[in-house]
């Protein structure tokens, strides 16, 4: 295979050998402010950020990639058509309904009222908000993806939900109808040159915007709870050759958040941590942070969060990483046109890929 370099060290150019696959997460903004949006503006062609999505994309080339900030329709139209827009169409795609914007007639956030994007199962503006979308170059068996987004936040192992003042927040009817998904959670076999690999793709609440009960906070670490049930056998068998996936908006160092969520995953043995870096990351280190900034996978205000880790891949440790890498190169690097002047074009967050070997594993 071909070795290139962004700027910290060497990277594999492309995975596609008859034992190898790249997967990639990328939690681009590919949602709009109604439904159908997306789709107009794919076909369209001329909108600049969907450009400079679609540009890291062909620049990274996986063979399997997670969406993590795209607007399900029904129809399949607007994935279909993104896939389109690639230089290499995937043949493959799938989503479905997440519980974003999904309205529950509950007042979800305790400020006396209902109805607002707040109220939904998971934050949204209408149905289908910002789900998830895989786009995939080898085949996924659909009749056998298993969904955990109705699972009830109450029921997750070791939940905690959230109170104030004693009483359950912002309600106990909102308790015993809520699922601990904000967006979705989906545990998705894919056969891969023979060998069936499983995402549990899932994208996690920010852990903010919320007061004192830390509702938010409280959810996203029991989002990654749910996946370590799943992988200790809480819902049955656990799925051959797991790879945990997507937008976890936690970091073990950094940022708000509880930590102990994310770093009880990262301390699993049976998953693996490839530790993606980037020479940009490490260029836009901010002072204050106490964790490595070349793993850094989003590119937020200084002022704000600053730059985060929030975007993973672990692959279970039944499985042999080959490569690892954040997309997001040197200021000065060649390919640091493809963010755009201000680092922003494509969004806040960078792709992330891993490579994988599946040699022997048929």
């Amino acid at each position: 295979m071909t070795l290139v370099s962004f700027g910290f060290g060497p990277v594999v150019a492309q995975a596609q050998t008859a034992d190898t696959v790249r997967i990639a997460t990328f939690a681009a903004p590919l949602s709009r402010d109604g439904p159908g949006l997306l789709l107009r503006d794919i076909l369209r062609g001329d909108d600049p950020q969907i450009a400079a999505i679609t540009a890291v994309i062909d620049e990274i080339r996986p063979d399997i990639l997670l969406l993590t900030d795209f607007d399900f329709d029904a129809s399949g139209a607007a994935t279909s058509a993104f896939s389109d827009a690639l230089a290499d169409p995937f043949p493959t795609q799938f989503a479905r309904l997440p519980n974003a914007g999904v309205q529950t007639g509950l007042d979800v956030d305790g400020d006396g009222f209902t109805g607002d994007a707040r109220d939904a199962l998971g934050y949204g503006r209408f149905m289908g908000d910002g789900g998830l979308a895989i786009l995939s170059r080898h085949p996924i068996d659909e009749a056998a993806v298993t969904e955990f987004t109705a699972t009830a936040w109450r029921d997750v192992p070791g939940a905690v939900l959230p109170s104030l003042d004693g009483a359950p927040f912002p309600s106990e009817a909102v308790h015993a109808s809520l699922p601990v998904s904000s967006t979705a959670h989906w545990s998705v076999p894919i056969n891969a040159h023979g060998t069936v690999i499983t995402l549990l793709a899932f994208s996690a609440t920010a852990p903010v915007f919320d007061g004192p009960e830390d509702f938010n906070g409280l959810r996203n670490r029991d989002e990654l709870r749910l996946w370590e049930a799943v992988l200790n056998g809480a819902y049955g068998v656990p799925p051959p050759n797991p790879i945990l996936i997507g937008n976890v908006n936690a970091e073990p160092f950094d940022g708000q958040g509880l930590r102990d969520g994310i770093t009880g995953v990262l301390k699993r043995t049976d998953l693996h941590d490839p530790e993606p870096r980037s020479i940009g990351g490490q260029f836009a280190a901010d002072p204050s942070h106490t964790g490595d900034p070349a793993l850094d996978t989003a590119d937020w205000p200084s002022d704000g969060p600053g730059n985060l880790r929030v975007s993973y891949i672990l692959p279970s440790a039944d499985l042999t990483i080959i490569g690892a890498g954040v997309f997001w190169p040197a200021p000065d690097g060649p390919k640091a046109s493809l963010l755009g002047s201000d680092g922003l074009a494509a969004g806040p967050h960078r792709l992330v890929w891993v490579d994988l070997s599946i040699e022997g594993l048929r």
